[in-house]
């Protein structure tokens, strides 16, 4: 068993010996994600990376070798990206960024190198104000701005008819985001791969239970009697296919690359088949909706034999009740429609959370 602290420990040292400060523009690094949110004893749960962020003055200058992605080291898989400084240039600019606050927000700073002093400033300054309301209601709009992004991509997309794994993209990470409203409200983690895991038991925590179907119901259409975890399980066999031939395949510089890959199938595919296995088969959706878009936008572009992969992606969202661009449109209308069903439970969360702070 590996724990956050000795996941810690293991990020710090790929910082030290593999010589990150070497690359042009080195502004510094910081632990990102779910790591900072978990107590240094704390198992560091098998299916799970750490994110590990390098700040740099010009993200484009970066050599191209120099973008690592996952890979394992020391016993831990890293995911290490790159995040152009002027992300981080104030501790306001960061406040107000609902996926970035939290990883300056903990008692402890998860900066590993900073050569200026510029990060511990900001982890400072950023712990400080973390929960006070005002930012935390700016953190709620930014992540509902997000949803509002999304679904003016899923427009354009349908608008410019664009195959249809890229039409779902865009209706999937609009769902998906209304639980980072949600979360954000409660200080929680804005996690990626278990949110819907996530805001099911913040809700349970604070009352409203009820609200998580229907917030669901947004994503998986309501499924809860034709999508059983046996039928969920047949779909995430269909994934492990044609992740394995995308991950083959895959050549052309895609932003998601470093989860459609040898080092990332342990999290895309055992990570599901355990929320399966555990009872969160509906919950699990998101991630292997995610993939399996990804695996076709990679497969169609990159593989001739594309094709044969797409009807265990159609038979996947069938389930979900989308068979056509017109079911997305729908589904994205619900989402349009819920949100501020979503908002008045973001503020009912945060009046009734007793870290949030005038």
């Amino acid at each position: 068993m590996t724990t956050a602290k000795q996941a810690k420990a293991v990020a710090r040292r790929w910082v030290e010996e593999e010589g990150a400060a070497s690359i042009p523009g080195f502004g510094g690094v910081f632990l990102h994600g779910s790591i900072n949110w978990l107590p240094d004893d704390a198992a560091l749960p098998a299916n799970s990376d750490v994110d590990v962020m390098v700040v740099l003055s010009d993200v484009a200058d970066t050599p191209g070798a120099a973008r690592r992605g996952k890979f394992r080291y020391g016993g831990v898989l890293l995911e290490v990206s790159y995040l152009p400084a002027d992300a981080v240039a104030s501790a306001e600019q960061v406040l107000g960024r609902y996926d970035l606050a939290g990883s300056f927000a903990g008692a402890a700073s998860g900066v590993l190198a900073d050569p200026s002093g510029r990060l511990a400033e900001l982890h400072a300054a950023v712990s400080r104000d973390y929960a006070r309301r005002h930012w935390v209601r700016a953190r709620c709009d930014d992540a509902r701005d997000r949803v509002l992004r999304n679904l003016a991509g899923l427009d354009t997309a349908l608008r410019e008819d664009l195959p249809f794994h890229d039409q779902v993209v865009r209706w999937l990470f609009a769902a998906g985001v209304t639980t980072h409203v949600l979360l954000v409200a409660g200080l929680r983690n804005p996690t990626v791969r278990t949110r819907y895991v996530a805001v099911r038991d913040l809700l349970r925590e604070y009352g409203r239970g009820d609200f998580y179907e229907s917030l669901l119901g947004l994503l998986d259409g309501n499924g809860r009697e034709k999508l059983k975890p046996g039928r969920v399980a047949h779909h995430v066999k269909a994934l492990a296919g044609a992740f394995d031939a995308a991950k083959s395949a895959i050549q052309s510089p895609f932003p998601f690359a470093a989860d459609i890959s040898d080092e990332a199938r342990p999290v895309a595919i055992d990570g599901s088949e355990e929320m399966v296995a555990r009872g969160d088969h509906r919950e699990a959706l998101f991630w292997i909706v995610a993939t399996y878009s990804r695996c076709l936008q990679v497969l169609h572009t990159d593989a001739a034999t594309w094709e044969r992969f797409t009807p265990g992606y159609r038979d996947l969202l069938a389930d979900i009740g989308i068979a056509s661009s017109e079911d997305l449109g729908r589904r994205g209308r619900q989402v349009r429609e819920h949100l501020p069903g979503v908002r008045e439970v973001a503020e009912a969360i945060l009046a009734a959370n007793p870290a949030v702070v005038d």
